[in-house]
């Protein structure tokens, strides 16, 4: 390779996708520009489009004819100036096939490429083409820009009283009005019963407890408005520690807070009581819910409604409990909502240890309510339906709570510390001893309760597990994608033909960064370079599954808010910062959501269709009625901002 210099160019953050066709209709069917495919071409070239770190492994990939691919090279240009050569070399060797279109990936190693700049890849020899930009700089003004594009995504999801103003956004964020005022006075319900599929409802009313709570605040959970414990108490906690990265950054500590005041409210210390959701998503003809409708979500007060009427549930929120007032709960909520009020209490420690001792006592109670004797052959409650958001596992939640909790009380001088370090190692040693195992996701926190349990044990070792023990099973959990990473042609370590194949990518990468910092081993930096590159372009379909994130990312993704008060051609407000679910399995997309009102938006690639880069049994589209691939959601965009975090 040819030595470096530097470009001279200005660097800046924002990319927006200039070169992305749009396929997109209003609520008047009018077309806008582009709405015809652009011709595909042989050779395609993928890069991370967000950019690669100066002294990291680098690795862009070439897929197309084998023939085409045999005698190409590449050189690696000034974006401004393509004539500015400041690198070339030799495509590396082969590593798989991908479909009958594109038969043939090989690499092009940028890993000499550490000059801070912008550039891009062209082709030259036996093959045409060129990569999307790419810039090379430091972690920290790489990563910290995505970081604040995820809360951005976080200030969009608002719900409540509490929005961010117009005016106090930067331009290009997506706002909205006070919504579901409603959920100050909500509804306490019995718990709904589902058919087995969880599609529909069976009761043919709710049926109110008569307990009446203030559940106002909080976070839409994705597409959608519905606001749920599970995913606010797991996206809280990823805030929380990436607070520990980035102390000072003032809008992510306001996105933390916000997101832990919905929870207090969730949880009555009177009576013992947790609650679980606010709204609901799968109903019957008398009982409209948020699936039904496509609108804005301040529509929602403005219903001329009353009790019977079917769209009553729609503005008067039904809430369903995790348990009965004084009863066990069901131990994933309980261990999770634990953990983040301990985390709260750490937070606090040091500035304002009455608060903090407040927040541990919470953390305790809820922790003390835990059902661990949870009947294994009964689904966790996590979500009314189940099916919404299942779980299999358990113990790394209460390994989590126990953990955060001992650490906690270490800082505030609580001697229940001994305890609750017992505690999270009994409970880490259950997950280990499970046939439950997994990686980070909203499904399992395994990562994070490890960390933080080792620092807890602080190199001793109980009588059920040590720190040794724990790392370990960050190494399975890392080899496991490193394994899968292997036999794929452009390096994934998640599962294509899965879902949430983008927020496990990010998993894995977090993992990774808390492997490597809590131990100081850096053998998966490689690793977690290749998956944060995939998830932001280095893949099949060209495109980065962060909005806002590159010059190809998605424009028409399944979220209310996004398609009928944004930019429905990447140039004006979008749901910045929104990480999507990525390429699914071929058949979950055989059928599409569609609304009267959701204004039709279908984006196509810089060249070609998506179809020509689907394999593997995947497929990926960009479509406002995809849910399976393009709907956003918190848990995936907080577990891309730790990842980022922590790069």
């Amino acid at each position: 390779m040819n030595s470096l210099r530097t470009p001279g160019l200005l660097v800046t953050a924002g990319i927006t996708g200039l070169g992305t066709l749009l396929v997109a209709v209003n609520l008047l069917g009018m077309p806008f520009d582009g709405s015809r495919t652009s011709p595909a071409t042989d050779v395609a070239v993928r890069v991370d489009q967000v950019g690669y770190l100066r002294g990291e492994t680098k690795q862009a990939y070439v897929m197309g004819p084998a023939k085409a691919l045999a005698g190409a090279r590449f050189k690696v240009v000034d974006a401004e100036d393509e004539d500015d050569v400041v690198a070339a070399g030799r495509l590396g060797a082969v590593t798989g096939r991908w479909n009958a279109k594109y038969p043939s990936v090989r690499t092009a190693d940028l890993s000499a490429l550490n000059t801070p700049g912008i550039y891009r890849i062209v082709l030259t020899g036996s093959a045409a083409g060129r990569s999307p930009a790419f810039r090379v700089a430091d972690a920290h003004e790489l990563m910290t820009s995505l970081v604040r594009d995820n809360v951005r995504f976080l200030q969009a999801q608002r719900d409540g009283a509490d929005v961010i103003p117009d005016g106090a956004l930067p331009g290009g964020a997506l706002r909205h009005g006070p919504s579901h005022l409603a959920d100050e006075d909500a509804t306490v319900y019995a718990d709904p019963e589902y058919d087995e599929e969880g599609d529909e409802l069976l009761d043919e009313r709710l049926t109110p407890t008569g307990d009446q709570v203030d559940v106002s605040g909080g976070w839409f959970d994705a597409g959608d408005f519905l606001k749920f414990t599970g995913t606010t108490s797991y996206s809280v906690a990823e805030l929380l520690l990436a607070q520990r990265d980035l102390p000072d950054m003032k809008e992510l500590s306001a996105e933390a807070t916000h997101g832990l005041d919905w929870l207090d409210k969730m949880w009555d210390g009177d009576s013992g009581t947790l609650y679980a959701q606010v709204g609901i998503g799968a109903g019957n003809d008398a009982v409209r819910t948020d699936h039904d409708v496509w609108r804005l979500p301040e529509a929602d007060d403005r219903l001329d409604v009353s009790p019977g009427d079917p769209d009553y549930t729609i503005k008067h929120r039904p809430v369903f409990r995790a348990n009965d007032p004084g009863e066990p709960i069901t131990p994933s909520l309980a261990g999770r909502v634990a953990a983040v009020f301990a985390l709260a209490a750490q937070r606090m420690a040091g500035t304002d240890p009455d608060r903090a001792r407040e927040w541990l006592d919470k953390a305790a109670a809820v922790y003390d309510l835990a059902d661990t004797d949870h009947d294994p052959d009964e689904p966790l409650v996590t979500a009314f339906p189940s099916a919404f958001y299942p779980e299999d596992s358990w113990q790394d939640d209460m390994e989590f709570a126990g953990a955060e909790l001992a650490l906690a009380a270490g800082k505030l001088g609580d001697d229940r510390e001994g305890d609750w370090t017992s505690d999270a190692a009994r409970w880490a040693r259950a997950y280990l001893d499970s046939d439950v195992k997994g990686t980070l996701n909203v499904a399992d926190v395994s990562a994070l309760a490890h960390v933080d349990l080792a620092t807890a044990l602080d190199g001793a070792r109980s009588n059920d597990i040590g720190e040794g023990d724990l790392y370990k099973d960050l190494r399975r959990q890392l080899e496991d994608g490193v394994d899968r990473a292997g036999h794929d042609p452009f390096g994934a370590g998640a599962v294509y033909d899965d879902f949430d194949a983008v927020p496990h990518t990010f998993g894995l990468v977090a993992t990774a960064r808390l492997y490597a910092k809590a131990t100081g081993d850096t053998r998966y930096a490689a690793f977690a370079g290749q998956q944060r590159g995939w998830a932001l372009g280095a893949n099949a379909w060209g495109t980065s599954f962060m909005i806002g994130a590159g010059e190809v990312y998605p424009h028409c993704p399944e979220h209310q808010l996004a398609n009928l008060r944004g930019s429905l051609d990447g140039k004006g407000a979008i749901l910045r910062g929104a990480v999507v679910n990525g390429p699914n399995a071929a058949d979950e997309l055989a059928d599409l959501n569609g609304f009267p009102t959701m204004k039709k938006c279908a984006a196509a690639p810089p060249a070609g269709a998506w179809t020509d880069f689907d394999g593997k049994g995947a497929r990926y589209v960009d479509d406002v009625g995809a849910w399976q691939t393009v709907e956003p959601s918190l848990d995936f965009t907080t577990t891309a901002l730790l990842a980022f975090t922590l790069t």
